[in-house]
């Protein structure tokens, strides 16, 4: 596979990850940890069986433990908190606070060994974070108060998957199978939460379990695979960069779908959140590219 071809390989998870908000929406009123379990058994399940059809099960059995853990928590944590999000706050606010992800990736990669924070990762990260401020005030000098634990949880959601990208920079090594495993082990840790904190209240409708399957196959199954691959064996700076464009593309669904109403302090949120992200992208490139040069 050449470099090229696992960059587009990773570009397919920010597409899937763009109808994520939308498709939680459309599950409603599934609570969020039965939603996990329902959507990573979905994606942990297919995963498994493509990797037993490639040969790749033997390769599971080297992955280190701790490996398993982080995977685990990275990926119920963040599903976990998103979709808690989005059942108590609005859905295109929410989904824009929890895609500053991108942003804080490339703050905390700064103390990373050998990055560098440079200028324009702490103007694009106060500029992002002015965006979410809009957000959660919709423009006023008060905010709605009723929304804020969501806006709290989708923040939350924010720092755990820029936490777990960034640490699993770290296992480039590791195979790609063994994200089957972590969605897995996240679908078995949803049930208890479940069974100890909520209801059981199944999607509704064909609406509702076809949202529900659809985030297992694609944003909550297939997005971490093909971005595994893109991290691994693509060029990470071009990912990075391309996932910034998704709290547009969720916007713009959310809005088109008739789920979000198209205000002009939403639009200007959604263009800080962005904005803010690529400027600071922008320094990391420009950083590297003076480290080749030196």
């Amino acid at each position: 596979m050449t470099r090229r071809t696992a960059t587009l390989i990773g570009f397919v998870a920010v597409l899937l990850w763009g109808v994520l908000a939308l498709l939680t929406v459309g599950s409603a009123p599934t609570p969020p940890f039965l939603l996990n379990a329902l959507c990573f058994a979905i994606g942990g399940t297919l995963g498994l069986i493509w990797t037993a059809r490639s040969g790749g099960l033997q390769q599971l059995r080297g992955v280190p433990l701790h490996v398993y853990v982080l995977g685990t928590l990275g990926l119920f944590g963040y599903h976990a908190l998103y979709f808690s999000a989005l059942r108590l706050a609005p859905a295109a606010e929410a989904s824009l606070i929890a895609y500053l992800w991108p942003l804080l990736i490339v703050l905390f990669s700064g103390l990373l060994p050998g990055e560098t924070l440079r200028a324009g990762h702490v103007i694009g990260a106060l500029i992002g974070f002015a965006g979410a401020a809009l957000i959660v005030t919709g423009g006023s000098a008060g905010f709605n108060a009723t929304a804020l634990p969501g806006y709290l949880l989708a923040m939350a959601c924010a720092l755990t998957w820029s936490s777990y990208s960034v640490l699993s920079r770290r296992f480039g090594t590791v195979p790609t199978a063994s994200v089957a495993v972590f969605c897995v082990a996240s679908a078995a840790l949803s049930v208890p939460f479940h069974l100890m904190l909520e209801d059981t209240v199944w999607p509704a409708g064909m609406l509702g379990w076809v949202s529900a399957i659809l985030l297992g196959l694609g944003p909550v199954g297939l997005a971490f695979y093909v971005w595994d691959i893109g991290v691994k064996r693509g060029d990470i700076q071009m990912l990075g960069t391309a996932s910034y464009a998704a709290p547009l593309l969720s916007t713009v669904v959310l809005v088109v779908a008739g789920v979000a109403v198209p205000t002009l302090s939403l639009a200007f949120a959604a263009l800080l959140v962005t904005g803010g992200a690529l400027l600071a992208a922008r320094a990391s490139l420009k950083g590297s590219l003076n480290s080749k040069v030196g």
